[in-house]
């Protein structure tokens, strides 16, 4: 339980999308194609989802998380500010293991392969800062949303980018990489909201989730997910969906209409499934991949939704145009 939101503090799924028509313009885009029917047995992907959500350590460890959570916002303010310094190379070398996996990104391991994707995202954005939106930690992983813009007061300029981090023993060991630009120009979709804000103002708030709480959060919310594009049944989404729950996806309009219309459609694109997950305060963070997937096969989005009184109110995600991995 070690969330906390940013507002302007400055320091990428093709097939699924929790966005109406993206979900079509996913697939059509060259999303990973529809994987073979999982056996009887078990995919690794199916049993992340179920089980661990791809934390392998107990995720009630606060003082643990916190810490995990410093060691990933000190390493964001020493690096990516000027990626090609020598306090940064010696920041990354501190922090990641030479060895860490990476999903995503430049495909690079170890600290230098960290380096090279901020740098990249320089390259991409003269001027760039990473604002960070949003954080989370539960168990062994590290959630970091943001925004890599030049200019931190305005949430529609650059890209959206999330990382996952998996820490042990205080260093990095694996990280998932994921950006998009942010399109520019009125949405014709009609939703204004941006990518990042802020926007579920219920009349009555609710406490602060226990642990326990964000955990029924996570099964509750990564469900509705595998139940919709695992599945494809779309009553879940009556089941489990404000009916106007906030969308910060640009290509949808806030509630659940649009989708109801693509499945209503008869709609056909692969299906996949949550295979990384992790919650924290009432925000839950799911990573997917095609249905049967090995856990190195590409992930075709990172989503975050926010759970309030076991509905979906909120919905952000990060959609890179070439599948994670």
């Amino acid at each position: 339980m070690i969330s906390t939101r940013f507002s302007s503090s400055p320091l990428f799924r093709t097939a699924a999308v929790f966005a109406g028509a993206a979900l079509l313009t996913g697939c059509a885009a060259g999303g990973p194609p529809a994987a073979a029917a999982p056996s009887s047995s078990e995919s690794p992907a199916q049993a992340a989802s179920t089980t661990s959500g791809g934390s392998r350590v107990a995720r009630d460890d606060a003082a643990t998380e916190k810490a995990n959570l410093a060691v990933v916002t000190r390493l964001f303010s020493a690096t990516f500010p000027d990626p090609d310094s020598a306090e940064a190379r010696a920041a990354a070398a501190a922090s990641v293991e030479k060895d860490a996996t990476v999903h995503g990104g430049n495909n690079a391991s170890g600290p230098a392969g960290l380096l090279a994707q901020f740098a990249a995202e320089h390259k991409s954005v003269s001027g760039a800062q990473a604002v960070i939106k949003r954080t989370a930690a539960d168990g062994d992983l590290v959630a970091v949303h943001y925004q890599v813009t030049a200019d931190p007061s305005d949430e529609r300029t650059g890209e959206a980018a999330a990382d996952v981090f998996r820490l042990a023993r205080g260093k990095i060991v694996e990280r998932w990489a994921f950006a998009q630009p942010i399109a520019q120009g009125p949405a014709a979709s009609g939703n204004t909201n941006s990518m990042f804000s802020d926007l579920y103002d219920p009349a009555t708030p609710s406490p602060a989730p226990t642990e326990a709480q964000e955990e029924k959060n996570r099964v509750f919310a990564v469900a509705a997910f595998d139940t919709l594009f695992k599945d494809q049944d779309a009553g879940i989404l009556d089941r489990a969906f404000d009916p106007n729950y906030l969308q910060h996806n640009p290509v949808a309009p806030n509630g659940t209409a649009a989708l109801k219309s693509l499945f209503g459609g008869g709609a056909a694109f692969p299906p996949i499934e949550s295979t990384v997950s992790l919650s924290d305060g009432d925000l839950v963070w799911t990573l997917s991949q095609a249905v049967g997937a090995k856990a190195d096969d590409p992930y075709t989005a990172l989503d975050i939704f926010r759970v309030d009184g076991n509905l979906i109110r909120e919905h952000w995600d990060v959609v890179p145009t070439t599948p994670a991995g």
